[in-house]
């Protein structure tokens, strides 16, 4: 049987949710994020966008293109709890459902099809139901799979369906710019437009030889995804392979207590979640983005994309047993920046923990050291402090970091929070 895969992407989504719950903004250029000095753009109305405004642009950007623009701070939980209300709308049309990001998914619909007769009325249903449930609109697109449905979905837009038949994928894909492929980034854009492929049109004919010189050992994957030819299945209920947590300063902090408070607060917000999804976690990344410039003339500051670079660091470490302890990530962290030797500003830190296990599969030691009394007692406080919060809420209590700048909320939801 032909697959068939609908993309579902909600219009304006964080924008839209703030439309609806203030109907004195609708029409109006709204503008979620950007609220600081070094905010970005979580997203953009579409009379925003009129004005040139997307997301992940700089907010000094934005101001400059639509400085009549309503900024609002981004509401992540509020913005979750609709996600989860959608996606829960999405489940009633097959369980077989790949979540992106708060606001878009991929659904396998191929089961589905004969209760609703077609992929077109099933999509309709799916619009109808998420604007019952939310009143908010979702763009939809159907196809043979996830790049074609993808790409329909993206020109139906605003509140639109567009539904794509395995005859007419070549005729809908042949005109797009390169830049519209998949896994196509400015920098491979710039070298294939240099090469004299412009369109999806160009790639498809192409042979491999012919590719590799400009994209390497990609040739075979662009040429094919040009054709239209995308066998990636939807991936329903995807384990994470990592759990991390980042924030840009304000103010460009130095060694001292900002990284140190800033370390602390994210080592805490990871090995909760670690608890609460029963893993653990074997390698502890640290994550740091330098307040310098790297290799950007004013001119291309002032460019609408992309935004400044800021050279970036990352150092790793392995530990001999896996942990979802705090004071572990924690201390690792800090031990990882202090042998980075970095003295210069930074804007950005963050931790992340990988190599994954199920909390249920790891091994007693039987001739393991015992731990540390600290260790004994930080491994005790987690659950506790877990406890405490699922009773009376994540306000109740929390770790006392004293951050003394305050840190730029990230723009992602969390698993399950």
């Amino acid at each position: 049987m032909q697959r068939v895969i609908l993309h579902a992407d909600m219009d304006a989504f964080f924008a839209s949710i703030e439309e609806r719950d203030r109907p004195e903004l609708r029409g109006l250029p709204v503008i979620v994020g950007a609220v600081s000095a070094r905010g970005v753009v979580a997203a953009a109305s579409y009379a925003a966008r009129k004005f040139g405004v997307r997301s992940a642009m700089p907010g000094f950007r934005a101001r400059e293109l639509c400085p009549q623009g309503i900024f609002l701070p981004s509401d992540i939980q509020k913005y979750a709890r609709v996600s989860d209300q959608i996606h829960g709308v999405f489940a009633e049309f097959t369980p077989l459902i790949e979540p992106l990001a708060l606001d878009e998914a991929f659904l396998d619909i191929t089961g589905s099809l004969q209760q609703y007769g077609s992929a077109r009325e099933l999509a309709l249903a799916l619009k109808r139901r998420v604007r019952e449930e939310t009143q908010l609109a979702v763009s939809c697109g159907v196809a043979p799979n996830k790049l074609v449905a993808k790409l329909a979905c993206s020109l139906g837009k605003p509140d639109g369906l567009y539904c794509v038949e395995p005859h007419e994928v070549r005729a809908l894909l042949d005109p797009l710019p390169v830049r519209r492929l998949f896994g196509v980034g400015p920098v491979t854009e710039e070298a294939l437009l240099g090469a004299g492929f412009t369109t999806f049109a160009d790639l498809a004919r192409a042979e491999p030889a012919e590719l590799a010189p400009v994209v390497g050992d990609r040739a075979a994957e662009l040429i094919a995804l040009a054709r239209g030819e995308d066998d990636r299945p939807v991936v329903a209920d995807r384990a994470a392979k990592s759990y991390g947590e980042e924030n840009t300063f304000e103010r460009d902090q130095r060694a001292g207590d900002g990284i140190t408070h800033a370390l602390t607060s994210h080592a805490h917000a990871i090995a909760r979640r670690l608890r609460r999804d029963g893993v653990l976690g074997r390698t502890v990344t640290l994550k740091l983005r330098l307040a310098r410039r790297h290799g950007v003339s004013q001119a291309r500051v002032a460019m609408t994309h992309p935004a400044p670079r800021y050279p970036l660091r990352t150092r790793s470490r392995s530990l001999e047993r896996p942990t979802d302890d705090a004071a572990v990530i924690r201390r690792i962290a800090l031990a990882l920046f202090e042998e980075s030797g970095i003295t210069e500003p930074v804007r950005l830190v963050g931790i992340s923990v990988s190599n994954l296990i199920a909390a249920s599969d790891q091994q007693l030691e039987l001739f393991a050291e015992p731990a540390a009394a600290s260790e004994q007692r930080s491994q005790k406080l987690g659950p506790a402090l877990d406890a405490i919060r699922a009773r009376f809420g994540d306000g109740a209590i929390g770790v006392a970091s004293g951050a003394p700048d305050k840190l730029t909320p990230t723009s992602r939801k969390k698993r399950g929070e």
